[in-house]
């Protein structure tokens, strides 16, 4: 509920409407998350999860290159709920380091078994860090703060699986 609150209406949206929309009471709720900081970074660490949480069942469902596709336009939406919270973490100040140390670690461990999974195949040949290919994805999403981002984020996912198949040169 909190995501889809910030999602709709913004960072601004307040614990009271996130309380409302959840249909809980306050006291439950601010047992659970004494701020709305405690809030947003556990839809953060939630989100970064089911990250992970995909890749490992992609991973079992498909392929090697087809899931390094799949997960890295999972990281895309990722990337677009992400940039919704911006602001929000912007004020959660730099006291936030370790979990944000944390995720960028799951994370690049996700991407970093997709590859090698990929690569394995010889199918793709990756000569820069898996990490880049996440970078590259991160750029294209913020680039623009229109509603093209993530669509044009998505389609540079085949675009760096298209170039990867190519091999050096």
């Amino acid at each position: 509920m909190a995501r889809e609150a910030f999602a709709e209406q913004g960072p601004d949206v307040t614990f009271e409407e996130i309380v409302r929309l959840s249909g809980l009471g306050v006291g439950t709720l601010y047992r659970h998350f004494p701020s709305r900081d405690a809030l947003i970074e556990a839809m953060y660490l939630a989100e970064v999860e089911r990250l992970v949480e995909a890749e490992r069942e992609i991973s079992a469902a498909e392929p090697p290159v087809e899931a390094l596709r799949q997960w890295m336009r999972l990281f895309v939406e990722f990337m677009a709920t992400k940039s919704a919270l911006k602001r929000s973490f912007a004020g959660l100040g730099s006291g936030n380091d370790c979990l944000y140390t944390q995720t960028t670690e799951l994370i690049t461990s996700a991407m970093n078994r997709l590859t090698q999974r990929a690569v394995g195949t010889g199918e793709l040949w990756i000569g820069v860090e898996p990490i880049d290919l996440l970078r590259a994805l991160s750029g294209v999403a913020h680039a623009t703060d229109d509603a093209t981002a993530t669509e044009n984020a998505l389609r540079m996912v085949d675009i760096l699986i298209a170039g990867l198949r190519t091999g050096p040169r």
